[in-house]
């Protein structure tokens, strides 16, 4: 198996809007962005972790275990659309090899729950040079709340 598309993870939203479970904060807590090869196989149904990917993280020169800390994170609303967003993030200096996903988890909460992951649709490296994911401009994702 292995990658093959992009979503959010079921069982960390669940326990989100059961607020006795878990309590992401997106304006104190501290997101984090991996990168995974094509060796994994996310189930957005029952990984709820970072342990659950991590095994199939990237490394290489330039790139720290556990990714990088997403900046200037925004979660705003317009016209019954969730939109949560964050500066691009990039690795400067970096020799990655066959990057296939990004892996978006709340590090400040115990296991790091699992927020989304966003596959790149093909294996991306860089050698000594700058990795950067370039976020949509719809934001990395987006809930439509409207019936």
């Amino acid at each position: 198996m292995a990658v093959t598309a992009s979503g959010l993870f079921v069982l960390t939203f669940r326990d989100i809007l059961d607020a006795s479970q878990l309590a992401v904060n997106t304006g104190s807590d501290t997101f984090k962005v991996g990168m995974i090869t094509n060796s994994s196989t996310p189930n957005f149904e029952t990984h709820d972790h970072w342990s659950d990917l991590s095994s199939n993280e990237v490394s290489g020169a330039g790139y720290s275990a556990g990714g990088a800390t997403l900046g200037s994170i925004t979660l705003a609303n317009d016209s019954g659309t969730l939109k949560f967003d964050a500066a691009d993030t990039s690795w400067t200096t970096s020799t990655i090899s066959s990057a296939r996903a990004a892996v978006v988890y709340d590090d400040t909460l115990t296991n790091d729950p699992l927020i989304c992951l966003v596959n790149f649709g093909g294996d991306y490296s860089s050698a000594n040079g700058t990795f950067t994911i370039t976020w949509n401009a719809s934001g990395i994702w987006t809930i439509d709340l409207t019936p």
